[in-house]
């Protein structure tokens, strides 16, 4: 043997041992069978590393921190007491949403559900932000109520006029769109489906392909092609061959594609994004308090690069909402284009001032840390899935819309065709269960009715049957109702009781953050109020945000591991 080939042998079984050891293990620890045999047995995507960044998301690292108010609580507002929480990783907009981006969502039902045929109408003008917000009895802005949303000068400021439902049946919609366009990139469906292959009963939904995958755009998605290659399922992985017959394909849960819902933020997600005490972190503790999402006591800067420009766009005092003119103000007198201050510690734009935003919660005042301090939030309604005779999930079936109008008369849409058919929980799954009860859980240890002394009485001299739990615990309006009577007519019924004390219901949700509109005091992270989670507003907008699977953090740390810069 040549002295090359004695060195070169070594060398090779070197680079074997290597690979094999950088590689997948791909044998079950629990059987010793193999794993992704070509053609047989168990398959599973042992070559996920971790979850994808989806668009306009920015990666938060979980922690804990002190929720509420902790310093200068000049008001003395017992509905934000310090306590201490821990948040998981998610995901959080960069910005708010603005209005192309709104407007995009608005073109995508204006094209699939046509405004030529009556029944598809309501289907675009329940997502239509009310423009009328910005009316002032007695001011004139009413330049802002035909340009704000559609003018290509507003294009990149946050929309407002937008209601928490409005803005959850956006954030459900967003899921789809990116979800589908996954599926397009990664070749399981045909490219341009998401043009080509939807109508008003023939969408995708992530949920409904999840558990029935043959059930998507309107159970097309296996349509043939005239042979046996699917119209739609057939992208380069949207089919394999097993043995001699061709079998789909499907992206499920196991593979790891499919982000998960984009939502809004929980009010302890909000606050701990906007607060980014990352910055304020040596080792493994915080190094002091922060008044604002920037750094500092005040909200001009300090840095030598902008020293005295505001960080934010709010109302400095009575009748000034931006300086005088020619001078260093904060550049609007409402809201502004995204990204025109500086990002907080998290990469994170106007997490104060431009304007508030709506986050998931239900409003209560005070925060039961003493039941959850682990992710908390307020306002867990659990579902299940309908199940047909057929033994599986039900699907909102084709030409379906279902319809629900809000205390205001506004109409929304409830379900559209492909959607999954779901209903609320019952003694099948809360039987002996120790973390959860029933379905509804907005009411649970907040004092309502069953749980105080007037649990048990009579309703109230001239009602006619029991007001819901909250309504009567906090003795708040019964909510507006419209409907029609037999002729046709418009019937709008409002309590009028003076008794009322109260506007906290089940049907209040938390907004945070200052906006254009509002004082330096609500600027702080900390600060909560709340509306009727069908009222939009002119000073209200949002944004989304999405939970986070597998690992807590994106890199690897050690003890030492110091803040980065």
């Amino acid at each position: 043997m040549s002295i090359n080939n004695t060195y070169r042998l070594p060398l090779l079984v070197l680079l074997l041992l290597v690979a094999s050891g950088c590689g997948k293990n791909n044998t079950s620890r629990g059987t010793g069978w193999g794993i992704n045999a070509k053609n047989k047995g168990f398959q599973y995507n042992t070559d996920f590393e971790e979850q994808e960044t989806g668009p306009g998301l920015v990666f938060i690292e979980g922690g804990t921190f002190t929720k509420g108010q902790v310093q200068d609580d000049v008001i003395h507002d017992w509905n934000n007491s310090p306590s201490q929480q821990h948040v998981m990783s998610f995901y959080i907009d960069e910005t708010e949403v603005t209005n192309i981006m709104y407007m995009e969502y608005l073109d995508w039902l204006e094209a699939v559900f046509p405004q030529t045929e009556p029944r598809y109408r309501q289907v675009y003008k329940q997502a239509l932000p009310d423009t009328l917000v910005w009316r002032n009895a007695l001011g004139y802005v009413e330049e802002l109520t035909t340009n704000y949303l559609r003018h290509p000068a507003y294009a990149e400021y946050p929309v407002v006029g937008v209601s928490w439902v409005q803005a959850v049946q956006y954030a459900e919609w967003r899921t789809d769109r990116v979800n589908e366009f996954l599926l397009e990139r990664e070749s399981y469906v045909k490219k341009d489906v998401r043009f080509e292959s939807v109508g008003p009963n023939s969408t995708f939904n992530t949920q409904a392909y999840l558990t029935r995958p043959e059930s998507a755009y309107g159970s097309k998605i296996d349509s043939l092609d005239g042979g046996e290659n699917p119209l739609i399922n057939s992208g380069k992985k949207g089919t394999t061959k097993k043995d001699t017959t061709t079998v789909n394909v499907y992206a499920g849960v196991g593979k790891g594609l499919l982000l998960p819902s984009y939502r809004l933020p929980t009010e302890t997600e909000w606050e701990y994004a906007a607060l980014a005490l990352v910055g304020d972190r040596e080792y493994n503790n915080y190094r002091g308090k922060k008044k604002y999402p920037w750094q500092g006591e005040y909200t001009r800067s300090q840095d030598r690069k902008m020293e005295g420009d505001q960080l934010a766009n709010f109302k400095f005092g009575k009748g000034d909402y931006g300086g005088i003119a020619g001078w260093s103000d904060d550049g609007a007198d409402i809201t502004i284009q995204v990204k025109s201050y500086p990002p907080n510690d998290f990469g994170i734009y106007d997490m104060a001032g431009n304007v508030a935003e709506w986050v998931a919660d239900v409003y209560r005042p005070i925060i039961d840390d003493e039941y959850n301090d682990f992710n908390y939030f307020r306002g867990n309604v659990f579902y299940k899935n309908r199940i047909g005779e057929d033994g599986k999930a039900t699907v909102i079936p084709s030409d379906e819309l279902v319809y629900d109008t809000l205390p205001n008369g506004r109409v929304i849409l409830k379900k559209i065709p492909g959607e999954l058919d779901q209903v609320e929980i019952d003694e099948e799954e809360t039987f002996l269960r120790q973390n959860f009860s029933e379905s509804d859980n907005r009411n649970f240890r907040d004092g309502d009715r069953e749980s105080s002394r007037k649990f048990g009485e009579q309703p109230e001299e001239g009602e006619t049957s029991i007001r819901p739990e909250s309504t009567s615990m906090y003795d708040a309006p019964t909510y507006a109702k419209v409907s029609v009577d037999e002729n046709g007519q418009i019937i709008r019924e409002i309590d009028k009781s003076a008794k009322r004390t109260s506007l906290i219901t089940d049907e209040v949700r938390v907004y945070k953050g200052g906006s254009w509109k509002d004082r330096a005091y609500w600027l702080d992270p900390a600060q909560r109020r709340y509306l009727p989670q069908y009222i939009a507003t002119e000073y209200i907008g949002f944004r989304c945000a999405m939970s986070r699977v597998g690992s807590k953090s994106q890199k690897k740390k050690s003890a030492r591991h110091r803040r980065g810069r």
